[in-house]
């Protein structure tokens, strides 16, 4: 089928002037579908700087109409509950006739989506990026957000977390679902080979900068002992979540300022000349859903060490990947010592081309549409 549909995309995250960057891959989902349907992006968040009750605002980014609610803070969870519910409700009717919803992110928006299922026969699909599904960070979810998510995935027509690794750890934790993976998107028009002009060799990371994920101290600690061994090299940690406790780490360890660059607020033109010009990237993160960096490293033909986490262990890339196990300083700062004393010649055509055919802009929407187009025949 080819007919273009309206897909209502329901965002528990979602870039916002609250949390700029928060749910940045789910924005791609979006623009990514937009490219063949219309797409209206829905999302409720509280703005503890708001003096009124709530606010809407209204703006286009690539194709995507996008609403989002903010909602002053509520100490009353109840008071809280009452104006969320409100805000989506005015949201909603401010929209024409949509085919379909895309969830994404299961709670706590896939209440909604079980409404809009239940009461307006609106069929759903879900998209998951949620990390905690896996054990052991599934122990804190509490028994009722459990049963609400099985309900939620249940009258799913299809779940679609970002890679396999992923859906087996929902599937272990009881969440059941027609299940169909797909992944996040890289846009490879704008992350593809270049040709490198860095005088040194450069070491690239860019996360969120949270420890208890990215493992950003452990990177320290290689990188310390890396320098007391070499100097042929540099490093750019890139960060968009809090710096200080990296700061205080580098300061501690007294990291030479000349060999190591901290850096934040970097556009994703920016990330993709970063990549361009890396001859490393390094990921060493203690979990990942995807860890998209990865792929956007590899779609500049820009080879990456990572641990035992995320979509590389699913690609056939052993020829410019390095799977390393969790926590394990010794094997990164081995790894890393490899890579400066070979300088492999890459086949960069062959690296693009991987990404570009699995995770394209183009791939990904073609993906989404065969079910959404699915979902409505269902239904």
């Amino acid at each position: 089928m080819n007919k273009k549909l309206h897909i209502l995309f329901l965002c528990s995250w979602l870039p916002s002037r609250v949390k700029p960057t928060s749910g940045d891959f789910v924005q791609r989902h979006a623009e990514a579908v937009a490219t063949k349907h219309r797409v209206t992006a829905i999302h409720v968040i509280t703005d503890e700087n708001l003096t009124s009750n709530f606010e809407i605002f209204e703006s286009e980014h690539n194709g995507v109409k996008i609403i989002i609610g903010y909602l002053k803070k509520f100490n009353n969870p109840v008071l809280k509950f009452f104006y969320f519910i409100k805000v989506y409700k005015k949201i909603l009717q401010k929209l024409d006739f949509y085919d379909l919803v895309h969830l994404n992110v299961t709670y706590p928006k896939g209440i909604v989506a079980l409404y809009l299922k239940w009461f307006q026969m609106k069929p759903f699909i879900i998209s998951e990026h949620w990390t905690d599904y896996q054990y052991p960070l599934n122990k804190h979810i509490s028994f009722l957000r459990k049963k609400i998510t099985q309900l939620i995935t249940k009258n799913a027509s299809f779940v679609c977390p970002v890679s396999i690794s992923h859906q087996n750890d929902m599937l272990s934790f009881g969440l059941k679902g027609n299940y169909y993976p797909v992944p996040n998107v890289v846009d490879t028009t704008l992350f593809y080979p270049a040709k490198n002009t860095s005088k040194k060799f450069m070491i690239s990371h860019i996360s969120s900068f949270t420890n208890k994920q990215k493992n950003i101290l452990g990177i320290l600690n290689v990188i310390k002992q890396l320098s007391l061994k070499r100097e042929d090299f540099q490093v750019r940690l890139i960060g968009n979540g809090d710096l200080s406790a990296a700061q205080k780490r580098i300061n501690d360890l007294s990291i030479p300022k000349n060999i190591l660059a901290l850096e934040t607020g970097k556009s994703h033109l920016e990330i993709s000349k970063i990549l361009q010009q890396s001859n490393l990237y390094i990921s060493f993160s203690n979990y990942e859903s995807f860890g998209i960096v990865m792929a956007e490293a590899i779609a500049t033909a820009t080879p990456v060490i990572s641990t035992n986490t995320g979509i590389l262990t699913e690609l056939d890339a052993s020829n410019f990947t390095t799977i390393i196990p969790l926590k394990d300083e010794d094997e990164l700062l081995k790894s890393i010592i490899y890579y400066l004393d070979t300088k492999k010649i890459y086949d960069t055509e062959k690296m693009h081309s991987l990404i570009k055919e699995k995770f394209s802009i183009e791939t990904i929407c073609n993906s989404f549409s065969k079910l959404y187009y699915k979902s409505l025949n269902l239904n």
